[in-house]
Parts: structure tokens; C-alpha cells; sequence
């Protein structure tokens, strides 16, 4: 808990080879340069991106749902637990010691059973006004000796749970008659051996001799012939007859109806009950085991993920919660959309075709060397982004990068990257909704809340067929998202050229933008291959003349 936490390094939603591959190319260069940083991911890996890493042998990254607060942020190591059959006087010790108001309680495999307070501790000494009734409580003979540190001076079966009472032998014949039946444990003074044989006719569970009274050989005799267990204690009547009763196991008065959390729920969720509950502590149980306690006096923000992000700088595509994050630093090959922080931050965004292509560079830059792997990666990244060097985005500093790499992974680029990106194509088994939401990226365009998707394909043909179904997968997501439009471009790899798909509203906008008529619901834009160069810039455009 006290260690700083690990900066992760995380693309977009909906991830894409340049998301996945900068990210452990990233995080593996600030490990070099001494951080602890762990590469993330914001969403499924497509089978472009895990074709790569498996060609590269390298492990994804772990899958991070969001950065909003969890109860594992604030969690707290439990500093001590009992197990319900503890005893009471063990129980006692425990709280005084660690200086505890409530403790959790655990089965004998450790799962999570209950948990026991001061105040049902209180509850049970107010109730040893009178002799405890042992029967309710599962208590051995074995209990019961070893709490008073007693002697057996007759045996009889240690495991033996009492059925009956605990009483103190006082008085006569007659009022022992009276109160003492078969089952019960009696305490007898030193010398009181009426009252020992006395207690033993009643057929008696066990008999505890006080202040290590002598025990005459006739009464052993007695407690031989009626199977009762003879103890004796060095402890005085008062002092051995408190002590059983403490003897009781947690299990019987702990609370069983937990108020009890799930290391990764959200801390918004639980506020609520830790504020209208009683308890301080609350203890957190994964898969029935005891993983942590949550205090009430600790119900505050934790410190922040820390994060730093790759291939994307806009929040709309940033993985849920990232308002909750202290972001870093930003790597990056778009246009600058509008994240704000709450101090100054390294930035590094340059016009290229590909983040992998920064990055790459500022490992030379540093006169680091690229691992093999994450040579192949970081190339992946490129031949992904640039359509192996077809897309307008890309640069001659993405070629020249692209060559080293291939150079470092030790692959041929048109023979690994026309593998790669037809692996990626294919789009046997995929849902209509799987490909209206591939690849897809949020912007914020003037007024408009506009969702962009992209396939790339070999055969456009075969995805068209699918028209109408994608059409109605993209109007389910514009209604449910609350999108002013969805566009889908379908991007024929071969052909240098995309069919763009939209529903939503203005329609104006997409004849604006590419000078055609947008009274259907696609148009063909042959040359377009970009989203970042050849989409949204002419979006924007007309986006500035509708709302002038």
C-alpha cells in the first residue's frame, strides 16, 4: 500500500495496432529510464494487433476498464483476524492489543464468516452476571480445560461438546439436587468432597476442583464408573468460572449479516452504505476470502492513477474515468482535441503518420536500444497506420523509421506487413455490430458529437453485402450514444479508396465535406484512406461554414 503507484500507459478506446504497440513500446522505454510503468490497454485487441503479437511473441496489455476510484484504492491490510472457533478470552486480547473495535472472522479455510465488535464482546460479559448455559455454544471439554489451564485428573472423551450448564457446587445435598443435572460442568472448592460426590450422582459432564484442591481416590472412582472428566486448576472458584464462560467460540456471537465489499467496486457506490452504517471498519472479500478492511476514517480520494497517453489526446476517446487520472504526459499524431490537466505536462505530438514513429525515434534519440520485439512492434504500428505506406498521412520520417525497425525485428516489410494487414481484414465471423464499432473514435466537430469507425479490407465487396445490417448496428449505436452521427468507412486496401457509410443527422454535412450527394446514406471517395487527414479535416471545414 505505502509503495508509489505504477504509471500505465494506455491508448484510445477501441484500440488499434498503433494504440497497443505504443504503449509497450513506451512503457518499456520509461522502464529503461527507471519508471514504473505498465503498458494498458482501453479495449479488445483485433486480430490485425494480435496477429502482431503473436508474431513478436509479446504478451497484450492489461486490460483496464477505467481509472474511476475503486475500493482497492483506499483498501487497508487487516491487522489482525480471528477465526470463529477462537475463543472469547483470545478474542479480548486481540482487540486490546491491536487497539480494535471490530475484527472480521474467518472459517477455519479462511472464507469469510462474520465479524465480531467491542460491543458484542460488552454484551456477552454483561451476560456473565449468570452461569452461562454451555449447550447453546458448542463448547468441548477440551475448551474448557485448556481455558483454565486445568489438570485432567480423570479422563473422558476431550472432544465431548457440553450439553448442559455451568454451575459453582455451594450448599447442600438439597440444593445441589436442585440445580445440578446430567451434562453439567460444576466447580468445587478444595475440600468439598460431599459436594464433589454429590455432583458426580447427577451424572455430571465434568468436575473442576478450584485452587488445585486434593482429589480423594473415591471420588475418582465415582467419575470413573459415571464417564465424567475430573479437572483440577490452580485458579480460585470466581476467577476459573469466568473463564469458561469465555471459553464461548467467536462463532457464537459474531454478527453473520456482513456489510461487506468487493475489492474492485467503485468507491461512489459504497460511500453511501459506509456513511449509513455503524461499523469503522468494513472488511473487503473476494471469492469468499479476506483480501483487505475499508475504514471509515479513511473514506477519502485515494491518490490518482497516474497515467500517461499514447496515440490519442482527446477525452472522449480516453478509457472511462480518465477525469479521475493525474495524466503525465501525451505522445502523440492528432490533432490537438481539447484535454485539459491540472498542471503543466510533457506533450509531444508530431505530424507523422504513426505515434509508433515518434516513439521509435526518441528511443534513438536517447541512444537506447530497441529490443527485437519491440522493433516489430513499433514497425506493426506504422505499416498498420499508414496502410503500408499508402495512406497521405504518411511521412518520409515514417519510411525511414519503418526500414530501421525492420531492419532491428529482422522481417521484410511488404511480405510481413501485407500478412499483417490481411490478417487484420478479414472479417469472417464478425458481427455487423462488431464492425460498425471497429476502430472507432469519438470528436467533438463544432456542435456536432460525431463517431467515426474504420475497416480495412481486401475485398470491399464482401463487407458491403452487409450494408443494410451495418446501417441498422450504427443507428443502434448512434441512438443509444447519443451521437449526432455515425460514420463507417469501409477502406478498400487494394483499391486506395473508401465507401463511407452514415446515419444520423445533418446529412448536409457530409455533402459539404466531400462534395457529394449525401441524400443516401454512403458515398464512395476514392483516394481517402485516412481518418485523421482525409476525414476529419474536411468534417471540420464544414462544420465552420454550416454554423457561420
Amino acid at each position: 500500500m505505502g509503495n508509489a503507484k505504477p504509471i500505465y500507459v494506455i491508448g484510445h478506446r477501441n484500440p488499434d495496432t498503433d494504440s497497443i504497440c505504443s504503449a509497450i513500446a513506451y512503457a518499456e522505454l520509461k522502464r529503461k529510464q527507471g519508471e514504473n510503468t505498465i503498458a494498458a490497454r482501453a479495449g479488445q485487441i483485433n486480430p490485425e494487433t494480435q496477429y502482431a503479437l503473436d508474431y513478436f511473441k509479446v504478451d497484450a496489455p492489461m486490460l483496464i476498464a477505467d481509472l474511476y476510484p475503486r475500493v482497492k484504492d483506499i483498501m487497508l491490510e487487516c491487522q489482525a483476524v480471528v477465526k470463529a472457533t477462537d475463543n472469547l478470552r483470545y478474542l479480548g486480547r486481540v482487540l486490546q492489543e491491536n487497539n480494535l473495535r471490530s475484527v472480521p472472522v474467518t472459517d477455519d479455510d479462511g472464507r469469510m464468516v462474520g465479524i465480531v465488535t467491542v460491543s458484542d464482546l460488552a454484551q456477552r460479559y454483561f451476560e456473565e452476571l449468570n452461569m452461562q448455559d454451555l449447550g447453546e455454544s458448542s463448547v468441548s471439554l477440551k475448551a474448557v480445560v485448556d481455558i483454565i489451564e486445568g489438570e485432567v485428573v480423570v479422563e473422558s472423551d476431550e472432544n465431548t461438546v457440553v450439553k448442559g450448564k455451568v454451575h459453582i457446587a455451594a450448599g447442600s445435598k438439597t440444593t445441589i439436587k436442585k440445580w445440578v443435572a446430567q451434562g453439567d460442568v460444576v466447580l468445587v472448592g478444595e475440600g468439598q468432597y460431599a459436594s464433589m460426590q454429590e455432583c458426580l450422582l447427577h451424572n455430571i459432564a465434568c468436575l473442576i476442583v478450584t485452587n488445585s484442591g486434593n482429589i480423594p481416590e473415591i471420588v475418582k472412582q465415582d467419575a470413573r464408573r459415571t464417564h465424567a472428566m475430573i479437572v483440577r486448576t490452580p485458579l480460585d472458584t470466581f476467577t476459573a468460572a469466568r473463564l469458561i464462560n469465555q471459553s464461548i467460540p467467536i462463532g457464537h456471537i459474531m454478527q453473520k449479516k456482513l456489510t461487506a465489499f468487493q475489492s474492485h467496486q467503485l468507491l461512489s457506490d459504497i460511500r453511501g452504505t459506509i456513511e449509513n452504517a455503524k461499523f469503522r471498519n468494513y472488511p473487503v472479500v473476494d471469492n469468499e476470502r479476506l483480501v483487505g478492511i475499508v475504514s471509515r476514517d479513511n473514506l477519502m480520494l485515494p491518490d490518482p492513477e497516474r497515467v500517461i497517453l499514447v496515440d490519442h489526446n482527446e477525452r472522449g476517446q480516453a478509457v472511462e474515468g480518465i477525469e479521475s487520472a493525474k495524466i503525465l504526459e501525451i505522445v502523440d499524431h492528432h490533432r490537438l482535441g481539447g484535454m485539459q490537466t491540472g498542471e503543466p505536462i510533457y506533450i509531444r505530438e508530431e505530424p507523422v503518420g504513426c505515434t509508433a514513429t515518434i516513439i521509435a525515434n526518441m528511443y534513438w534519440q536517447k541512444d537506447m536500444e530497441i529490443p527485437a520485439a519491440v522493433a516489430g512492434l513499433l514497425l506493426s504500428a506504422i505499416l498498420s497506420d499508414t496502410v503500408l505506406f499508402k495512406s497521405p498521412t504518411c511521412t518520409g520520417y515514417d519510411k525511414l523509421t519503418a526500414e530501421r525497425l525492420a531492419e532491428i525485428a529482422g522481417v521484410k516489410i511488404q511480405e510481413y506487413g501485407m500478412a499483417m494487414l490481411k490478417a487484420g481484414a478479414k472479417i469472417d465471423g464478425m458481427k455487423p455490430g462488431d464492425i460498425a464499432k471497429n476502430d472507432m473514435k469519438e470528436f467533438q466537430i463544432g456542435d456536432y458529437r460525431i463517431l467515426v469507425s474504420q475497416l480495412s479490407v481486401m475485398d470491399i465487396d464482401e463487407a458491403l453485402k452487409m450494408k443494410q445490417e451495418l446501417l441498422k448496428s450504427m443507428e443502434e449505436i448512434r441512438e443509444l450514444e447519443k451521437f449526432d452521427m455515425c460514420l463507417l468507412m469501409i477502406t478498400d486496401i487494394l483499391q486506395e479508396s473508401t465507401e463511407l457509410l452514415y446515419v444520423g443527422s445533418p446529412k448536409t454535412l457530409i455533402g459539404q465535406a466531400f462534395m457529394k450527394d449525401a441524400s443516401g446514406d454512403s458515398v464512395y471517395l476514392p483516394g481517402v484512406m485516412s481518418r485523421k487527414k482525409q476525414i476529419i479535416p474536411p468534417l471540420t471545414e464544414a462544420v465552420q461554414r454550416i454554423q457561420k
